[in-house]
């Protein structure tokens, strides 16, 4: 699995979905696809995977991005920021309507897209949905400290973007003071959050808080040296209060 956000551009002006697809990829974002009508992109969701769509309202033909969306919502679940050049109360009511995850006024520059794209992942994934579609015209910073979940994975934010790591990546939480150190099997990401912040959004059947300063990803142990987890060369203690049951949910006799 790529550690990079995939975005589909559902854009019927082959310019913009050109210029779009290149300032995302600039960005560290990987482009599923570029589609134009709202029967493709059925097609192709389908078939296919993104994490989250960016959708222009007005495509030609029968059916709209407004018909896209409501789609979207019934049969695939996924955030989408919607594209338009019209920003009166018509509009945005109509959008509202379909719950998009941000909404971006064209023209843009780069930052407003960026911030578009992150606040959709936000808004959607971080469960706190808009009462409105937020319009990216003047935009303002997320929180650094973002953390998010989708079925199989955290979106953790690094620098300036966010990566896609799947809970399978991932070896151990560990608290330093007020900062939490998740190890992952490519790198470690430092938060200024505390480690209950993370336990809430991990699945508890595959991680186990085994000590006051760790979360184990208990399907990548490689082994035990008595009240020692083993990750390859690396060791993580096991508090003797969790030891008797975290050995039941790893079958030790």
């Amino acid at each position: 699995m790529s550690d990079k956000i995939k975005i589909l551009i559902v854009e019927d002006e082959i310019m913009i979905a050109e210029d779009i697809a290149m300032r995302l990829e600039d960005m560290g974002y990987e482009v599923a696809d570029k589609i134009d009508n709202v029967d493709e992109a059925v097609e192709w969701l389908e078939q296919n995977q993104t994490d989250i769509l960016l959708v222009d309202i007005s495509l030609q033909g029968d059916k709209t991005g407004l018909d896209l969306a409501a789609i979207i919502n019934e049969r695939f679940h996924l955030p989408f920021v919607f594209l338009s050049s019209l920003a009166n109360n018509t509009t945005v009511e109509k959008a509202r309507q379909v719950q998009p995850a941000a909404y971006l006024l064209k023209p843009f520059n780069d930052r407003q897209v960026k911030v578009s794209v992150d606040m959709a992942l936000h808004n959607f994934y971080g469960k706190k949905k808009p009462q409105e579609p937020e319009t990216v015209s003047e935009p303002e910073s997320l929180p650094q400290n973002v953390v998010l979940r989708m079925p199989q994975c955290l979106f953790l934010k690094k620098h300036t973007s966010y990566h896609k790591v799947p809970f399978t990546e991932i070896l151990w939480l560990e608290a330093e003071s007020n900062y939490t150190l998740i190890h992952t099997k490519g790198e470690t990401y430092t938060y200024s959050l505390v480690l209950k912040s993370f336990e809430e959004k991990l699945p508890s059947e595959t991680f186990v808080r085994v000590h006051r300063s760790f979360i184990v990803n208990i399907s990548n142990i490689t082994g035990i040296d008595g009240n020692t987890l083993l990750f390859g060369k690396n060791h993580v203690p096991v508090a003797k209060s969790v030891r008797d049951d975290l050995f039941k949910k790893l079958n030790i006799i």
